[in-house]
C-alpha cells in the first residue's frame, strides 16, 4: 500500500524582528467577573500568527469543578472571529460548540484574547489561569487533518525542528483519547512505538499504531491506522519543539526556550533530582511515564516557588492544590524535584518553557513601578503593568519595611536581621500585572508605599541557594556582571550583606545598619571570606564560607542589580560644597533613588521616589534601614535632572546625602 500524505494547516513564521519568549508564551491569571466579555491582554499576537489558549478555573468556591478549556486558531467557524469550538484535556469527548453565555465572543487579538461570561472561563469571584502558546518555528505549531485509516500517512508541519512532544485529539465523530508522543517515552528508546493519554493517568504503552513506528522529523510526523487516523474523523495536533542548543530566540536569535526531557525520581526527600535545562523555567507540564500519575501543570505565576508548588492537573477538572513545601524548586539552570512524590527510580517526562524576557529592557515602566496613595479604595492592590518579581512595601508613618519575592513567596525585612517569614498568599499569584498587598496584610492604612521590580537581563535578577560551607560560584540569569548585590540568609538570623561594583570584592556593606560596612581585613575573613575575593561575571558570582553567605545547612537569597542603559544605573559620586549632578544616562529623570554614605558612619540608606517628590522643593524620603522612622518631609535634598538627579547644596541635603569629599554609592531607576 502506498502511504498518502495529508497537507495540514500549519504555522506561519514571524519574520524580521527577534522573537522573545514573551512574544510566544504567556501565563496570565485573571479573576472572573461574569458580567460581560473580558479582554485578556497578554501581549501575544494570536490574530496574526495563530496559536492555542488553554484555560482552567483554579478555584471551586461554589462547590463545582470545571473542565480545562482548549481553544485554538485552526478550528474556527469558517471566517467567524468567534472562538466557536473548544476541547477539554481531561476528557475523551469531541469538541464542544460554544455559545455566547459559555465561551462568548472570545476573539483572538493581536495582543491576547477575549473570554465571554461562562462558568468555565469567567464566573464571578472565581480565579482562572490561562496559558497561551503562539505558533512559531522551533517553539509550537498546530495542524489539523482528516483521518484516512491508511498506515504510513504523513502530516506536514512547520515547526522547523524535530518535535519534542505532540498532543493529538480527534474533534469530530465518536469519543477518543488524547494521544501523546514524547521524545523520552520509554526512556527515549524508540518512543515512536509508544504513546500516553493526556486525559488519563496511565503510563506509556506500546502503541505502534498511533505513529506507525516511525519517528517524527523536522517537517512531518507519521500516522498508523489506529486512534490517530480513523477514517473520516477530524483531528488536531499540538506540536511542541525541543530546543537543543539550536533555539532561535532572543536578541541574537540563538537561545533555547523549550525543552522536552526526562528525569529519574530519587525516592528521597533529602536527595532531590537536579534537572539541568540550561535555563530557569516558568512553566512545566510533567508526568510519571512508567506508571500511573497525573499530568501536573505548574508555573511561576501560581507559586512555583521554593516554598510552594501549586499545581493543576491536565487530566482532572479539580481545583488548584499545593504540594508539600519543597517538592519543586526552580533554579537558575533548571529545577530540583524532591524525590518522594512518585517513588524511587521512577521516570518523569516533562515539557518546560524558559522564564523571560531575554532582551535588555528599554522602558523603565515595563520593569519598575512605584505606588503611594492617600486613600484605600483599591484595597492595597496595585496594577503595575507587569508581573512583579520583587516588592518592597512600607508606610510613610512609623513602620517596618517588607521585601517580598516571587521566587520564595515569602518576605524579609531590610530593617533587621530576622529570618524569612511567609507573607499573604495573594501577593504575587492573584492576578497578572497586579501586586496584591491586601488589607489583611496592612489593614485599612492610607499611607502604603509600594515599589515593584521585574526580573530582566542587565537590570535585575533573584537567586536562591543552599549553603554548603565551601567556597564556590552561584549561577544567575542577570546576563551581565552584577554591579550591586543584596544577600540575606533566609533560614535564620543574619545581617544583610551588600556588594557594590565601585568598591569591589574587598568591601561589603549592610542594609540594616548605618555603618560603613567591612573590608577584607575584618575579623573572621570579612569581605575576602564573603565574596571569595572574586568579582562577579555575566553568569556567576562567587561566595566564600562566611556565615553571611554560605553556612552549611542554611538557605540564602541574593538580589542582583545592574545598569541597563536608559533604565537603571548603579554608581557612586563624591559630595561637594555645592550641588552635584549625577548623570545616570536617563532622558526624563529618575523615578527611584537609593543613596548610602560609605566613607563615614552614622547615616542610613536614603530612598526617594518621584511619586512622593523628586522636585525643586522639599523631597519626602524614607530610609530603607529604619524600622521605626517616619517619612522626612521638610528637606530639599534632591532636585530633578533629565539625565539622572541632582543632589542639592549641603545645607539642604545634609551630610547623609552631600558633604564635601564624602563618598556615596547609589542605585537609580529612570522615570
Amino acid at each position: 500500500m502506498t502511504a498518502s500524505k495529508i497537507v495540514a494547516a500549519a504555522a506561519s513564521s514571524a519574520g524580521g524582528d527577534p522573537v522573545d519568549i514573551d512574544d510566544v508564551f504567556s501565563t496570565f491569571l485573571y479573576a472572573g467577573n461574569a458580567l460581560s466579555a473580558q479582554t485578556i491582554t497578554n501581549g501575544i499576537d494570536l490574530s496574526g500568527e495563530g496559536g492555542l489558549v488553554w484555560i482552567k478555573r483554579r478555584t471551586s468556591d461554589d462547590g463545582n469543578s470545571m473542565d480545562h478549556v482548549l481553544i485554538d486558531s485552526e478550528r474556527r467557524n469558517g471566517t467567524s472571529t468567534e472562538l466557536d469550538y473548544y476541547l477539554r484535556s481531561n476528557t475523551n469527548d469531541v469538541e464542544i460548540e460554544a455559545n455566547d453565555a459559555f465561551i462568548g465572543t472570545g476573539n483572538f487579538n493581536n495582543n491576547g484574547f477575549v473570554v465571554g461570561y461562562g462558568n468555565h472561563v469567567n464566573k464571578n469571584n472565581q480565579d482562572y489561569a490561562s496559558w497561551t502558546f503562539r505558533k512559531a518555528p522551533k517553539f509550537f505549531d498546530i495542524v489539523t487533518y482528516t483521518g484516512n485509516a491508511t498506515a504510513g500517512t504523513t502530516i506536514s508541519h512547520n515547526l522547523g525542528s524535530v518535535p519534542g512532544m505532540i498532543l493529538v485529539k480527534n474533534y469530530s465523530g465518536a469519543t477518543g483519547h488524547w494521544r501523546v508522543y514524547h521524545r523520552k517515552i520509554n526512556g527515549g528508546t524508540n518512543p515512536e512505538q509508544y504513546s500516553m493519554r493526556l486525559n488519563q493517568t496511565t503510563g506509556d504503552n506500546g502503541d505502534g499504531g498511533s505513529w506507525n513506528n516511525t519517528a517524527p522529523t523536522a517537517t512531518q510526523f507519521t500516522l498508523g491506522n489506529g486512534s490517530t487516523n480513523e477514517s473520516g474523523r477530524n483531528y488536531v495536533a499540538y506540536i511542541f519543539a525541543h530546543n537543543n542548543n539550536d533555539g532561535e530566540f532572543g536578541p541574537d536569535a540563538d537561545q533555547d526556550i523549550i525543552k522536552c526531557g526526562q528525569f529519574t525520581d530519587s525516592g528521597s526527600s533529602s536527595t532531590p533530582s537536579d534537572v539541568n535545562l540550561g535555563f530557569e523555567p516558568q512553566f512545566i507540564l510533567f508526568k510519571r511515564r512508567d506508571g500511573d500519575s497525573d499530568w501536573y501543570l505548574m508555573d511561576v505565576m501560581r507559586e512555583m516557588s521554593l516554598n510552594d508548588a501549586r499545581h493543576l492537573r491536565a487530566n482532572d477538572n479539580g481545583a488548584e492544590t499545593n504540594f508539600s513545601s519543597g517538592y519543586f524548586k526552580p533554579t537558575p539552570t533548571g529545577f530540583q524535584f524532591r524525590g518522594d512524590l512518585f517513588g524511587t527510580d521512577k521516570h518523569i517526562v516533562y515539557m518546560a518553557i524558559r522564564r523571560g524576557p531575554l532582551a535588555v529592557p528599554e522602558d523603565a515602566t515595563k520593569v519598575f513601578h512605584v505606588n503611594t496613595y492617600a486613600g484605600n479604595t483599591n484595597s492595597n492592590e496595585y496594577n503595575t503593568g507587569f508581573d512583579v518579581d520583587m516588592n518592597i512595601n512600607t508606610k510613610t508613618g512609623s513602620s517596618t519595611t517588607y521585601l517580598m519575592s516571587r521566587l520564595t513567596n515569602a518576605y524579609l525585612s531590610p530593617t533587621d536581621n530576622t529570618a524569612e517569614n511567609g507573607g499573604p498568599a495573594t501577593v504575587f499569584n492573584s492576578e497578572s500585572n497586579v501586586i496584591d498587598l491586601n488589607t489583611g496584610w496592612w489593614g485599612g492604612t492610607t499611607d502604603v508605599i509600594s515599589y515593584s521590580w521585574k526580573r530582566a537581563p542587565s537590570y535585575f535578577d533573584i537567586v536562591c541557594w543552599d549553603g554548603n560551607g565551601s567556597a564556590r560560584t552561584i549561577a544567575h540569569n542577570l546576563d551581565t556582571a552584577a554591579e550591586m548585590m543584596w544577600v540575606k540568609r533566609r533560614s535564620s538570623t543574619e545581617d544583610w550583606t551588600v556588594y557594590h561594583r565601585d568598591t569591589g570584592v574587598n568591601a561589603y556593606y549592610q542594609i540594616n545598619s548605618t555603618g560603613t560596612g567591612g573590608t577584607s581585613s575584618t575579623a573572621g575573613g570579612g569581605a575576602a571570606n564573603i565574596w571569595n575575593g572574586t568579582a562577579p561575571t555575566a553568569s556567576v558570582f562567587s561566595i566564600g564560607t562566611h556565615d553571611r553567605v554560605n553556612t552549611n545547612g542554611q538557605t540564602y537569597q541574593a538580589f542582583l542589580f545592574a545598569t541597563a542603559p536608559g533604565v537603571s544605573k548603579v554608581g557612586y559620586y563624591t559630595g561637594s560644597s555645592g550641588t552635584v549632578d549625577v548623570d545616570c544616562g536617563f532622558t526624563n529623570g529618575a523615578k527611584y533613588i537609593l543613596i548610602k554614605l560609605i566613607s563615614h558612619s552614622g547615616y542610613g540608606w536614603y530612598v526617594f521616589n518621584s511619586v512622593r517628590g523628586i522636585v525643586s522643593g522639599n523631597d519626602p524620603h524614607l530610609r530603607l534601614n529604619e524600622a521605626s522612622g517616619s517619612e522626612v518631609t521638610n528637606t530639599d535634598a534632591i532636585d530633578p535632572l533629565s539625565s539622572g538627579f541632582q543632589v542639592t547644596v549641603p545645607a539642604n541635603a545634609g551630610t547623609g546625602i552631600n558633604a564635601n569629599g564624602y563618598v556615596y554609592i547609589f542605585y537609580a531607576v529612570a522615570a
